[in-house]
């Protein structure tokens, strides 16, 4: 192993890390341009426009020229991804045909692209019937309506599925007046929409019935009376810059459907407006969020290295440190209800806590420990954040327990097992009944992975898909990041995880590609992202030197050293390296971030840092061997 090339490229990507600071001494990153995002925020200001405003319309400017970069992000068959890396789908080619309504007919570029998108959606739904469109739509999400209906409206309303009050038969009716029931109910409630959606599920239910309302007179009467209490509640769940989730997507989706249903003056829907108009960027466009700068923050810490960060001065870990106990909610949430305690991806108003982002920061902050009593504090209600969340099954949902039976609601085994990556690190620092619900939460956990596992000895994560994979899974991702929580597990593994490791790694060395990289499934292309994950996950198992209980070391070690040197390539090769598609929101929805390559493959590097070393240990050092795990934890 040539262990200066490991730290040139380990310096090289941590000086790159360090520099994409914010002053604050946090990362922010870059998501990036969406077309489905600048579709969605043409048609909601294009519909504000027309109702608020058509003699002087506000925003034309701005429409004409996020129309104009959507024609530019066409791909060559015509259709639309989701980015500008992404292949072609249905759910973003219908967005960006139906934003495209809103076009100057003698804009001759443009009707071309129109053209193009016509072509595409013929060949791939049979016709651009509406009932053909509805269908294409509907069998992408089966009986998940979160974005088939959003969509459908949207075509409605720019007038792609029919004129008059009958095209909006395509669009399932949502029951909004179910939003005045109590939250504890909803599960109970099994509403078609994922529990971060009801600020759609209230909007769109409203613009269906405002619009082609029910035939029973008395639940129409019922429906129309229940309406202003449905939009105080959607009122008081709003951000206060306007943005629900710092999503522009659903922000777009609630203000084109109430500016189309007579509500276009209501303080609702006109924060909605200011919050798109706010988050257009420079070229026209549009992201898919605002930011992920808590999550960046929290994987870079974890990135950067145990023991204290490579390359931070004491002064900014305090402040890094004390940005991230700022970010921690410490009231409940209006938008979901969650008890205090979580952590969001952003500090923004509209993020909502999340077991994914709270396990993250956890982690994150188990680098600062330093026996202050707010981290005490700060780590008991972030771990039994997590405990109260865990669902019945054992596992980890993402936003709220046992709220409906949708993909967010569901166990997933990635935010699983970074959950137990939490509760492993602080459980020695925790109060006596505090650690007992870690480790029964942790104990918990592990069942439901175990059961998780697939035949085959992956896991399929919730929030990471990858577009060139069966099913937009990505199992490398999934897989790679139950196996580091495995091995972080203190004191001498129970077989059933050792059982579940040994199935998992014979997964991720089989399923290697011949260049050395991993893409996200088998024979799908390398990319940074995925490399760096498996990479890191095979370092950790020779690392823990699980020789003796079933894991052969020279099979691990050599594709261990083929992806690094498939990572060493891709950094000496191509500095500037792109970013890959994301799918997330149960791999229906991409995106990329610019800081996800670095963050991941300096995780990489770090580990192999540690296992081929520059300057190897003296021999006085190896004979005191490892120290002691913290604490036992009972599988």
């Amino acid at each position: 192993m040539d262990c200066q090339r490991i730290e040139d490229a380990y310096q090289q990507v941590r000086g790159r890390l360090l520099a994409a600071r914010t002053e604050g001494h946090y990362w922010e990153g870059e998501l990036s341009s969406s077309p489905l995002s600048t579709a969605t925020a043409v048609t909601a200001l294009a519909i504000a426009d027309r109702v608020l405003s058509p003699d002087q319309p506000r925003y034309m400017e701005m429409v004409k020229r996020g129309l104009a970069w959507i024609a530019a992000q066409a791909n060559e068959d015509g259709g639309w991804g989701d980015t500008d890396r992404s292949v072609s789908n249905v759910s973003t080619t219908v967005l960006c045909w139906a934003a495209l309504a809103w076009a100057d007919p003698e804009d001759e570029a443009l009707q071309a692209t129109v053209k193009g998108a016509e072509s595409w959606l013929t060949k791939e739904s049979g016709g651009l019937g509406a009932a053909q469109i509805a269908q294409a739509v509907t069998a992408r999400y089966g009986r998940d309506r979160t974005f088939s209906v959003p969509i459908l409206t949207m075509a409605v309303l720019s007038g792609r599925l029919g004129p008059g009050r009958q095209a909006w038969k395509w669009v399932k009716s949502l029951p909004f007046e179910l939003a005045t029931f109590p939250a504890s109910w909803y599960a109970a409630l099994r509403l078609p929409v994922v529990s971060y959606a009801l600020p759609a599920l209230i909007a769109m239910g409203i613009a269906r019935h405002t619009h082609l309302p029910c035939r029973s007179p008395i639940w129409r009467g019922v429906r129309a009376s229940l309406k202003p209490k449905c939009m105080a509640i959607l009122s008081a769940i709003q951000p206060s810059n306007g943005g629900f989730l710092e999503a522009t997507p659903l922000t777009s989706f609630v203000a084109m459907s109430l500016a189309s249903s007579r509500l276009a003056g209501h303080p609702v829907t006109l924060k909605a407006v200011e919050f798109i108009v706010n988050a257009v960027r420079p070229d026209g466009s549009w992201p898919i969020d605002t930011n992920l700068s808590t999550w960046l923050t929290s994987l870079s810490v974890g990135a950067l290295g145990e023991g204290g960060l490579d390359g931070v001065d004491e002064s900014e870990q305090v402040a890094l440190k004390q940005w991230l106990h700022n970010q921690q909610y410490t009231r409940r949430h209006p938008y979901t209800q969650a008890a205090p305690g979580g952590w969001a991806w952003t500090p923004l108003p509209g993020g909502v806590p999340d077991a994914d982002d709270t396990a993250g920061a956890l982690v994150a902050l188990s680098h600062f420990w330093d026996d202050q009593d707010r981290d005490r504090r700060v780590a008991k209600d972030g771990s039994n954040w997590l405990y109260r969340l865990q669902n019945q099954d054992g596992g980890i949902p993402t936003f709220c327990q046992g709220w409906g039976h949708l993909a967010f609601d569901r166990s997933s085994p990635d935010i699983t097992a970074h959950s137990i990556r939490a509760w492993t690190r602080w459980i020695p620092n925790l109060m006596p009944n505090d650690q007992y619900r870690a480790r029964r939460g942790l104990k918990r956990a592990l069942s439901y992975l175990i059961r998780a596992q697939r035949g085959d000895g992956t896991w399929c994560p919730l929030w990471f898909g990858n577009q060139e994979a069966p099913q937009d899974e990505n199992p490398t991702y999934g897989t790679a990041r139950v196996v580091v929580a495995l091995l972080e597990l203190p004191g001498k593994l129970d077989p059933r995880v050792m059982r579940a490791l040994e199935q998992a790694v014979h997964w991720l060395v089989l399923n290697q590609n011949n260049d050395g990289g991993w893409g996200g499934g088998f024979g799908t292309r390398s990319s940074t992202e995925e490399t760096a994950l498996a990479t890191e996950a095979l370092i950790a198992c020779l690392k823990r030197d699980l020789n003796h209980e079933g894991l052969d070391g020279r099979w691990l070690e050599s594709a261990a050293s083929n992806g690094l040197d498939w990572l060493l390539r891709r950094i000496e090769s191509d500095p500037d390296w792109s970013a890959s598609p994301i799918g997330f929101y149960f791999a229906k929805l991409w995106y990329y971030e610019t800081l996800y390559p670095l963050i991941f493959a300096l995780g990489a590097l770090r580990r192999a840092r540690e296992q081929w070393p520059l300057d190897p240990p003296s021999n006085s050092d190896e004979e005191q061997g490892e120290p002691e795990p913290r604490s036992t934890v009972s599988s």
